[in-house]
């Protein structure tokens, strides 16, 4: 535990105010890049923690195990509902009630900038592989679910 009282979380309303006093300072766009890899540091370091690191576990047993440190017993980032892969090069992740989503408008534009870097760099550690990353699919503008979708780099 990092504090001994309040304990390792803290408030969506704290870090969603974090993200638009960012935006307000840096623009919409480096926001976006520095969250984005903000969640691929911890992404990766997540993956490192947890010996992920060029694993050969089902992408069934991927998603259980991300869905238990992101989800609800977890740091409560998002839920992970399924990781699907579509051909040899694209994995899709599909995410519920991610951080970045929360307290959202329907027909926000917001994009899921952290979760969907912790995802891809969790990803890149346990396959060892570059990845190209982006959220393709969105439950703000109609969509099931949060998917991210990642691409692999040659």
């Amino acid at each position: 535990m990092l504090r001994p009282i309040l304990g390792d979380f803290s408030s969506i309303i704290c870090f969603k105010a974090a993200i638009t006093g960012m935006e307000e300072a840096l623009g919409e766009k480096a926001t976006a890049i520095a969250l984005t890899a903000a969640g691929r540091y911890r992404g990766k370091t997540l993956a490192q923690e947890l010996d992920l690191a060029n694993s050969s576990m089902s992408l069934e047993e991927l998603a259980d195990k991300l869905d238990y440190v992101f989800g609800k017993d977890g740091t409560r980032l998002c839920i992970v509902e399924k990781i699907v892969q579509e051909d040899n090069e694209v994995i899709k992740v599909h995410t519920s009630e991610t951080l970045c989503s929360a307290d959202e408008p329907q027909g926000s534009q917001r994009k899921c900038t952290y979760t969907l870097g912790a995802i891809w760099g969790v990803l890149e550690e346990t396959f060892n592989q570059r990845l190209q990353g982006k959220h393709t699919e969105c439950i703000l503008r109609g969509g099931k679910y949060d998917v991210f979708e990642f691409t692999k780099l040659s």
